[in-house]
């Protein structure tokens, strides 16, 4: 089955290889998107690019989620479930230093030596106040580091190395997620942290802030304690935290007292 179609788009053009089944998905935001891909040069050869059955690993794109090559969402909202088709896309030839790429472009190697400098990018963004935006740059060096770390075997030195670096760029996320009131956020992730590695301190420091701003005592004192076992120099840190979460809870017992005492 051979159809050539125009998208509407300046410059596309779509090919159905193999129809697809049932009606044309709703395409709403926040709809994921997962699929094989290969990208062709429009040579003699049909130089292959990328194929992301080589790799073993399926792409996923969430519809508008301002994803860079916004094409993507324009071929792919054209297709049904189960659908192969061919497009042809003019483009921009650029090297690899003269644009950003995203990190499902880049080699493993490139995706190392890109994550300091993510790391770096998320810390100054941090110092500015740009909570959002090193959240942003911290989540992308996550995500090349577990790009890589699927193809190393679970607990071995290379693996534990990466695991390493990811924890580090996840609390530094967290931190921001913080600043931006994602509290339950912050308790999956630093929860996460500690099931694996009972003994990293700054973990449970900001699961303790997390639990105290969504008024969960018991869990922040556990926390703040475990803070003083692993670290007994943050003694005055987590004092003055205990004392603000102390004065905290009697300030909502009051207003609940208030609150209930006005219902009856």
């Amino acid at each position: 089955m051979e159809q050539t179609l125009m998208l509407g788009v300046e410059g596309v053009r779509k090919t159905i290889l193999h129809g697809g089944s049932s009606e044309m998905p709703r395409f709403i935001t926040g709809t994921k998107v997962t699929f094989h891909f290969r990208t062709q040069l429009c040579d003699d050869e049909r130089t292959v690019l990328d194929d992301s059955k080589k790799v073993g690993v399926p792409m996923e794109v969430v519809i508008g989620n301002m994803f860079k090559l916004e094409v993507w969402e324009t071929l792919l909202t054209s297709m049904r479930i189960g659908e192969v088709a061919e497009f042809w896309c003019d483009v921009t030839v650029e090297q690899p230093s003269e644009y950003d790429r995203e990190s499902w472009a880049l080699s493993d190697e490139e995706r190392l030596k890109v994550v300091p400098l993510l790391h770096g990018q998320g810390n100054k963004l941090f110092k500015q106040g740009h909570y959002p935006q090193a959240a942003n740059k911290y989540k992308e060096g996550i995500i090349c580091i577990k790009n890589i770390q699927t193809k190393e075997k679970a607990w071995d030195p290379p693996w534990l190395k990466l695991e390493k670096m990811a924890h580090t760029l996840t609390l530094n996320y967290c931190q921001c997620l913080l600043r931006v009131e994602e509290y339950y956020e912050v308790i999956e992730h630093t929860t996460d942290i500690i099931n694996q590695h009972p003994g990293v301190m700054k973990a449970y420091y900001l699961r303790a802030k997390a639990h105290m701003e969504v008024w969960n005592e018991s869990e922040a004192q556990a926390d703040f304690q475990k803070v003083l076992d692993l670290d007994p120099g943050m003694r005055k840190v987590v004092r003055r935290e205990m004392q603000v979460l102390s004065m905290r809870m009697e300030e909502k017992r009051e207003e609940e007292k208030l609150k209930y005492r006005g219902m009856f």
